[in-house]
């Protein structure tokens, strides 16, 4: 173990999550099998949430992550040679809530009661905290859309409940606390007595703190995954559509902030959306995952809530979480000017600094490479690392020391922040210190602007002595690149050259394969243009992007 690197890891944690990981560790809870508490009545109307793609196949076969296995035995739901993240899902249920699933009303009550029988209180990956959360909602959902629960799915759902509030994730924090209180909040709505009353200010009492530290004054979420984003935006409909039903249980004050947040929220998605309506690809990120930013768009709209930003003008720019958007004709440019999450939460992060994305029309055009897996391995840091992005790396370093699945030591920070947008000129400039820890490297300063010609890319990176630097572009897998006389060009899948690239004539140029990952479990070829030079620091480079 690198102990300057576990150093610069370990620095920036709360207390709380030292030692909260410790006592998570040691402490085991017994389950309070006791009766359930009695159902509170209903006195509003549940509204139709966000629904999933379908994962169960037929009876016990289920397809997760782009993987497809049969549940055979009862060891099936632990199954060691399966991954951790597709057993996770198995035990969300969140097969409840898909488009499908008023034609699967037997098979669900079914498969209920089969986790209930083969999953005994307090063992195994389903009563771990995030699962149980996720679980609790969605059982929830399916019993207030009409659906029946049975005396045996009642009484488990208050043994997790239980169960869950003597495990809260308040090592990690973040969005695990969040769903956490999210499921705290639904049993103790879902339920009423004294115990009940328990869980809901239990949950409540953790997102008074959470949600506003969790959503930026922008609308951002801290951890700037687009993903993750969406993830905890449906979340806070999911409560304001619960607390409705539950009309006047939760203070109207309470509901008043979530619609508020979920209002910023809403505008902050749609910045880091593209044109074809899925997620920017920063930090952990894939579709699939979250539901589409339309669909949670719809959610809101039948909840009432509703964005009084202008979602349509020209420039994007959420200052507080870091993400920039221009719309110049028909090309849509993302930028990454964000610190890469909180400095005590940095699990999702990539080493991505100044990379960006780019759509011309609804076709994207240059990638950040996605996120495939979240099994520790080579792998799944290749995809963290800065060459897997459409940023710039000197002497083969990452610009914030990503390492493991889901570490970071030494990590950049964003000065020199600039945005000039104006029909006339649009230019937006940032730059970052994450080199400054090799020797005689100082700030990367990134520049876009945007030419009548098209994109200009300029890089700057001081400091002094001879260093490799390279810039990286990676090219959405529908599209072809090949060498011209003039630079690179670029064909759509109809073979119309949509734009040409041109790098310095100083920088040498180099076409390579690589992949690209927009869901968990799919890889796809790709290509990527690398810029790569050898010199005396300062440097500039300068790279042209052609409109044809």
């Amino acid at each position: 173990m690198n102990l300057i690197r576990l150093f610069h890891t370990v620095r920036y944690l709360k207390p709380v999550q030292i030692y909260g990981r410790l006592w998570f560790k040691l402490y085991k809870p017994r389950p309070n099998i006791s009766s359930a508490p009695e159902r509170r009545s209903v006195k509003g109307t549940w509204i139709n949430p966000c629904k999933k793609s379908p994962s169960l196949l037929s009876p016990y076969c289920f397809r997760f992550l782009n993987q497809e296995h049969e549940l055979n035995s009862v060891k099936g739901w632990n199954n060691p040679q399966w991954e951790k993240l597709w057993l996770y899902n198995l035990h969300y249920f969140d097969d409840l809530q898909a488009r499908d699933a008023e034609n699967k009303k037997a098979l669900h009550f079914d498969l209920i009661g089969k986790w209930i029988h083969e999953n005994s209180p307090g063992k195994g990956n389903g009563w771990e905290p995030y699962p149980t959360s996720l679980r609790i909602v969605n059982w929830i959902k399916w019993g207030l859309d009409g659906n029946c629960l049975s005396d045996e799915a009642m009484h488990s759902l208050a043994v997790q409940a239980r169960y869950l509030l003597r495990r809260l994730e308040f090592h990690l924090l973040g969005n695990h606390l969040f769903a956490n209180a999210k499921a705290l909040i639904f049993a103790g709505l879902f339920f009423c007595g004294v115990e009940a009353e328990k869980w809901l200010n239990k949950g409540l009492q953790i997102l008074a703190k959470e949600v506003p530290e969790q959503v930026l004054a922008d609308g951002g979420h801290f951890e700037r995954s687009p993903m993750y984003h969406a993830i905890v935006l449906e979340d806070l409909l999911d409560l304001i559509n619960i607390s409705q039903v539950y009309d006047g249980v939760v203070l109207a004050e309470i509901q008043a902030k979530w619609r508020y947040k979920t209002s910023k929220m809403l505008f902050a998605l749609s910045k880091q959306s593209h044109p074809d309506g899925e997620i920017a690809f920063f930090n952990d990120a894939a579709t699939c995952i979250a539901a589409k930013p339309d669909e949670i768009q719809g959610y809101a709209g039948r909840l009432g809530v509703s964005t009084d930003e202008e979602t349509d003008k020209r420039a994007g720019c959420l200052p507080n979480t870091g993400y920039y958007s221009v719309k110049r004709d028909d090309w849509f440019l993302i930028i990454d000017a964000a610190p890469i999450g909180p400095d005590y939460l940095p699990g999702h992060a990539h080493a991505d600094t100044l990379s960006f994305e780019l759509s011309v029309g609804k076709q994207r055009v240059l990638v950040n490479s996605g996120t495939s897996c979240y099994e520790v391995g080579q792998e799944r840091l290749r995809q963290r690392q800065t060459p897997a992005h459409n940023t710039l790396s000197v002497d083969e370093r990452d610009s914030s020391e990503v390492w493991s699945g889901f570490r970071v030591a030494r990590r950049t920070r964003i000065v020199n922040q600039e945005i000039k947008i104006s029909h006339e000129k649009d230019v937006i400039s940032a730059a970052h210190n994450g080199f400054e820890r090799l020797k005689s490297v100082g700030l990367h300063q990134r520049t876009w602007e945007f030419t009548d010609e098209g994109l200009v890319i300029s890089d700057n990176v001081e400091g002094s002595g001879t260093h490799c630097v390279r810039v990286f572009f990676h090219f959405h897998p529908s599209l072809h690149v090949r060498t011209g006389v003039d630079g690179w060009h670029i064909y759509d899948v109809s073979e119309k050259l949509i734009a040409k690239m041109a790098l310095d004539r100083t920088v040498d140029g180099f076409l390579q394969d690589s992949t690209y990952h927009p869901e968990f479990g799919i890889s796809i070829s790709n290509q990527v243009v690398l810029g790569k030079v050898v010199g005396e620091l300062p440097l500039n480079i300068s790279t042209k992007l052609i409109f044809v």
